[in-house]
């Protein structure tokens, strides 16, 4: 029989990876995600792959998140030069995410090597290069949704509307082995009902073996309009506070979401702030992405964006700033008081928003907003722990902010949604929970077998399964 081997995201929320091999020789690698968070997460990244690159015949990713394509870079510099298999809007996507995260990667670099020089040690290469992250984009093949896609002898990919970002997929696999057909199924990163812009997730009932993402599978998200009502009144107390909101926020998927409702706000004049600060060159080029692929979105949403004549996504919030050039970014700096900051990274492990962290974190009248997961390890979870100071750009800086954490904005499925998608499988197929932390996963083990009666298995890092 073909072989499934769990290698990455198992247990952890972060660097989503398998490996699909079949006796007829065909090797498919499902996802190549960098691990976020930990010291030792990057000690991982830079580690050898548990497997040849050069023995893959196909990658198939199911969205651009980092976590989720992240080390392709890494595998081209490896040699591998198959194709790269996702939807047409992932293809675009994977542009900013992985150029942007080959400059960080090299700009980290150099930064921590000034930092090394002085202190007498060695200097650190980059995790990979632009060079190999343009490699990798080279090697990608787009793929509509709902069409049969051969990607490997005896191997066929099925990308279906997953709802979590533009272009995300539910990853469905036909493996022929030896006469017998097996369907491995994958739900990639199920979006939230709640959210905008996305279609629902779609609906699948077939499958010999299915893969369930686990990030919120011990909640679920608060009532999207609670929520929205949290947000409004945390934006008006900062504008009575007199300082400056900060948003970390993932520029593919939630910083969309972010000026969407704050655009409702500012259309219903729940909007106290004069300026709303979109500070990330990634997210700015992904909101032209976004806006070419309208088609994509909910009905709802496409008709409320066609009805108001808008064509992009930022004349939706009319006072949206954007700024690309680090001059710009660094102006913002100079705004004590009354602006919205819109910046990556989503877990604030680099990117613009951290130095926005240094110019305002120790300010009392300063509010820091998290609208998405935290992974542990990161900087991001660390101020959302209670931490009282933190360690920015090797200074300590005090946490005088007020930190505020919405739940309700997440892009991922919530417990009792990712149990309404798993139970219109028929015949209860072997079930194994992935991509989140241990205690997550153990929590929908139990509300999986309570509530459908159905036994889900929590594999371990390197398992290897017969399909």
């Amino acid at each position: 029989m073909a072989l499934l081997n769990f290698l990455g995201a198992i247990q952890h929320v972060t660097g989503s990876c398998y490996l699909i091999e079949s006796r007829d020789g065909a090797k498919v690698l499902l996802e190549c995600g960098m691990r976020q968070g930990r010291r030792e997460e990057d000690e991982g990244n830079r580690g050898p792959f548990a497997f040849d690159p050069l023995s893959l015949d196909a990658v198939v990713v199911s969205h651009a998140h980092i976590d989720h394509t992240g080390l392709l870079p890494k595998l081209a510099a490896a040699g591998y030069r198959g194709p790269i298999y996702a939807t047409d809007a992932t293809c675009e996507l994977m542009e900013l995410m992985l150029l942007d995260s080959a400059y960080i990667q090299e700009k980290d670099a150099e930064w921590e090597n000034r930092w090394r020089a002085r202190a007498g040690k060695p200097p650190l290469s980059p995790l990979y290069t632009t060079a190999d992250a343009e490699q990798a984009l080279s090697q990608r093949r787009p793929v509509s949704y709902g069409e049969l896609c051969e990607v490997a002898k005896g191997v066929h990919v099925t990308f279906h509307d997953a709802g979590h970002i533009l272009g995300s997929a539910i990853v469905e696999l036909h493996v022929h082995d030896h006469g017998l057909t097996r369907r491995l199924v994958f739900s990639g990163d199920l979006g939230n009902t709640c959210s905008p812009l996305m279609r629902d997730p779609s609906i699948l009932t077939q499958a010999d073996v299915v893969l369930l993402e686990s990030t919120y599978g011990d909640r679920d998200h608060r009532c999207s309009e609670d929520t929205l009502d949290e947000l409004a009144d945390i934006l008006q107390q900062a504008h009575r506070d007199g300082g400056n909101v900060l948003i970390p926020s993932f520029s593919v998927g939630r910083t969309q979401d972010l000026i969407y409702y704050l655009g409702r706000f500012y259309q219903e004049g729940r909007l106290p702030q004069q300026a709303v600060f979109l500070d990330s060159p990634m997210a700015i080029r992904a909101n032209a992405i976004y806006s070419r692929f309208q088609d994509q979105f909910s009905p709802e949403d496409r008709e409320a964006f066609q009805g108001r004549g808008k064509k992009r996504i930022e004349d939706w919030l009319p006072i949206l700033r954007s700024t690309l050039t680090p001059d710009e970014s660094m102006a913002i700096n100079r705004i004590k008081s009354g602006a919205i900051i819109i910046a990556g990274s989503g877990m604030c492990t680099g990117g613009r928003i951290v130095h926005h962290f240094k110019h305002n974190l120790w300010r009392n009248d300063c509010h820091v907003v998290f609208p998405g997961f935290q992974a542990k390890g990161t900087l991001g979870r660390n101020i959302v722990d209670g931490a009282q100071s933190v360690k920015i750009f090797h200074q300590n800086v005090v946490v005088n902010a007020k930190v505020h954490t919405l739940g309700g904005f997440s892009a991922h499925a919530g417990q009792s949604q990712l149990i309404d998608w798993v139970r219109h499988f028929e015949h209860h197929p072997p079930l194994y929970l992935v991509h989140g932390e241990l205690e997550k996963m153990q929590a929908l083990q139990v509300a999986l077998r309570q509530q459908l009666n159905w036994i889900a298995t929590i594999p371990e890092p390197g398992e290897q399964i017969a399909l």
